[in-house]
């Protein structure tokens, strides 16, 4: 597998891990998960929208486009409406991704610091690496608050997404 499907394949996976997270989140009513907890951005309901936040930022600096907004606050009130930005903002990147030539996945881009304003270079691989590293620990943070609080502990690992994938395929080559 190349470097390009496999990122393709990693951005699908924050995809299903998202909405397994949600379907645990959902357990919770509003006020708990708008409460401020430990996490780093207060609640839970901020650190998703956070998430969001972090995905579009990412998705614009390999676009090559600047990117200067800082999270200082909420972006989305709504439940509902923050998951779906995270939804729409990982499909937007996933799309864009598969557009892209396998020559991007081993190329290199430069972005600005969004609080310093430096200038660094990284290479893609290695942004999308931590682009879907930063999800999965973020996730995890907020799935081990929310089970605190009495939502079910989801089972988000790629392992499971694998799985069920491979049992997807399979039955829609039972259905031909």
């Amino acid at each position: 597998m190349d470097f390009k499907q496999y990122f393709i394949y990693q951005a699908d996976y924050q995809h299903w891990a998202n909405d397994v997270l949600f379907n645990a989140l959902d357990r919770l009513d509003d006020a708990t998960r708008t409460d401020t907890k430990t996490l780093y951005y207060g609640s839970i309901h901020n650190n998703v929208d956070h998430l969001a936040f972090f995905y579009r930022k990412w998705l614009a600096r390999l676009q090559g486009n600047a990117f200067t907004e800082t999270y200082a606050a909420r972006q989305h009130s709504d439940w509902k409406d923050v998951k779906s930005n995270i939804r729409q903002e990982i499909r937007a990147m996933q799309h864009w991704l598969e557009g892209q030539p396998e020559t991007f996945f081993d190329s290199r881009i430069s972005y600005r610091r969004t609080l310093n304003h430096e200038e660094h270079g990284v290479w893609v691989r290695d942004a999308l690496t931590h682009i879907f590293t930063y999800g999965a620990i973020e996730r995890g943070r907020i799935s081990a608050a929310a089970s605190a609080v009495g939502a079910p502990y989801p089972d988000m690992s790629y392992y499971t997404y694998r799985m069920e994938m491979g049992e997807h395929v399979d039955h829609l080559k039972q259905g031909n």
